[in-house]
């Protein structure tokens, strides 16, 4: 290929056709922000250094997995600036893959563009009268708000492609959305998710933009909430309120996951956590569709931490929240948390923790999932090198069929058929205590 688009691409693919607008043009095509492509020597040879960073060859990453490490980090230090300005060269045999610098993120104006053109609101015309479309069913009265994450968890590309600083959508952009939604021939009045990649991050951003420049942290909210991050949730109140005014809208929920560290984090101004209480208490009141939604993913401090997620007692508290908005507001609705066996550095014993923590909130999980490498995360990096990249710390996982199985079961601990193995497995681990605290009369 003559050029990569990479991230997402409306400002790029603009740029792109002026540069191709009287032919192929090599040299404007390559002066663009956010592509890459394959140089010559003569051609790396005369990129500025100081705004230049040559990576590990790909030969080397293959032989040497401390190369790949080292490689990943820089990437995603780099991916994860507000204004980046450096170009990343990678050798691969006798010529290099340069990767220019990604833009900075959208404008409101330029998001409003890009969201308010004509789209069909439909699937591709080849697929008629082959059945429903499964995707296409889960997102067709949905609409997205925001763009972007600063939740930088391990395991998740969103920040990779999207980045770390919102992209928000205007109101006005987003309620025109709805109303086209709620002229669809089949909408029934049930807006299926207003949110985005994490539901509560719309219109969030730092207070003083200057030191969002200077920030390399790949997490706004891990290990800590940044204190420069403004959490209010005001914007998303008053946007829900303007939903649920339309008469043609009788329900509206919040299909995407909703970061309730954000939401629940106290940032010791009464008016701000005032706010931020409200955003739970009227989520769950009027945009749950009886199953609440969140992904904890862990309960396990060390597994979290290389999760780049919160306490698990964070997740407690929400829990007893939950339940006491649901009594006060005399509800019937589920909270249905979301984990993940098998991450790397996740034990055996973590797996057992997890099964008593949920045993004890009586929880029976329905929404696992095992840990599937994907590329460009800190995890996957972890799971393929078996080390921390930032800091060389080795790292299990567990890889093989039997090993992923082992763990996975500890999710099901309650069904009969999984309890003897259970027993074995931590009475071969000398956890006689584990499995006493598992399979007591107590909470049974």
């Amino acid at each position: 290929a003559d050029l990569l688009i990479y991230g997402m691409g409306e400002r790029v693919v603009q740029q792109v056709a002026r540069a191709l607008r009287n032919g192929y043009n090599a040299k404007l095509l390559r002066r663009i922000r956010q592509v890459a492509f394959l140089a010559d020597e003569s051609y790396v040879a005369r990129l500025d250094p100081a705004a230049t960073i040559r990576l590990h060859s790909y030969e080397e990453c293959v032989h040497d997995k401390r190369a790949f490490g080292e490689n990943f980090t820089v990437i995603e230090t780099q991916s994860n600036l507000m204004e980046p300005e450096t170009t990343l060269v990678e050798p691969t045999g006798d010529r290099y893959v340069v990767v220019t610098p990604p833009n900075a993120t959208l404008t409101t104006e330029e998001l409003d563009h890009s969201f308010d053109l004509p789209y069909e609101r439909a699937p591709h015309p080849r697929y008629r009268g082959k059945g429903d479309i499964p995707a296409w069913e889960m997102i067709k009265f949905s609409v997205n708000i925001h763009r972007g994450c600063f939740g930088g968890c391990s395991f998740c590309t969103i920040s990779a492609h999207q980045g770390k600083f919102i992209a928000s959508r205007s109101e006005a952009s987003i309620l025109r959305e709805v109303q086209h939604v709620c002229d669809m021939p089949d909408f029934k009045g049930t807006i299926t998710d207003l949110g985005g990649p994490s539901a509560n991050m719309y219109m969030i951003k730092g207070k003083d933009h200057r030191i969002c420049e200077q920030c390399k942290r790949p997490s706004c909210l891990h290990p800590t909430v940044c204190k420069n991050l403004n959490t209010n949730h005001s914007h998303l109140l008053d946007l829900y309120n303007q939903v649920r005014r339309d008469t043609r809208v009788k329900h509206c929920f919040v299909g995407s996951g909703i970061r309730y560290d954000l939401s629940m984090h106290r940032t010791g101004n009464k008016e701000i956590d005032a706010i931020n209480r409200e955003y739970l208490e009227t989520v769950i009141k009027h945009h749950v569709s009886g199953r609440f939604k969140v992904a904890p993913e862990h309960s396990s401090d060390n597994v979290l931490h290389l999760m780049r997620k919160p306490s698990f007692k964070l997740f407690r508290e929400l829990t007893a929240r939950f339940n006491a908005i649901n009594n006060k507001e005399h509800l019937k609705q589920q909270i249905i948390p979301y984990f993940i066996s098998s991450h790397p550095g996740c034990s055996l014993e973590d797996m057992a923790d997890l099964a008593i923590n949920t045993k004890e909130l009586d929880f029976k999980l329905e929404q696992v999932q095992d840990f599937t490498p994907t590329p460009m995360t800190l995890a996957t990096d972890m799971y393929y090198s078996g080390f921390h990249p930032y800091s060389l710390r080795k790292i299990q996982s567990a890889k093989t069929e039997t090993e992923k199985k082992r763990q996975n079961i500890f999710f099901f601990w309650y069904k009969r058929e999984f309890k003897s193995e259970i027993i074995g497995i931590l009475t071969k681990l000398k956890r006689m205590d584990l499995v006493k605290r598992l399979y007591s009369n107590k909470n049974k």
